[in-house]
């Protein structure tokens, strides 16, 4: 078993092509013996988004803190705010964006291979 607090995970900046003001921490993963899926945290700085992204398996999300909005490729909206849970499908490309002044904090769950 492990339990760990959430402000004793590393938090890292992203720096990809097409992420702004996101910052990653990964609380539970593969090099802690879990076999199928990792539970990662974003935050997202107020204005701040993750690329328009796609992938082969499924996204489960879980807003902690804030509001934002999930947005697919035809540019349509689901707000989200805290306490939603969040499924993108395998195949659907997808961005997360902070429309707030506030920080958006959510968990995103995902098979161990993705992170």
């Amino acid at each position: 078993m492990k339990t760990v607090s959430l402000d004793k995970v590393p938090r890292i900046k992203l720096n990809i092509e097409g992420a702004k003001g996101v910052h990653k921490q990964v609380p539970v993963s593969r090099d802690d013996g879990t076999p199928s899926f990792c539970f990662r945290v974003f935050t997202l700085e107020p204005n701040g988004h993750t690329p328009f992204h796609i992938h082969p398996f499924e996204h489960l999300n879980y807003v902690i803190e804030g509001q934002g909005a999930l947005v697919n490729e035809r540019d349509e909206e689901r707000k989200v705010k805290k306490g939603d849970f969040a499924f993108i499908p395998p195949g659907e490309k997808h961005q997360i964006r902070n429309k707030s002044s506030k920080p958006l904090v959510l968990i995103c769950a995902v098979p161990n291979e993705y992170e």
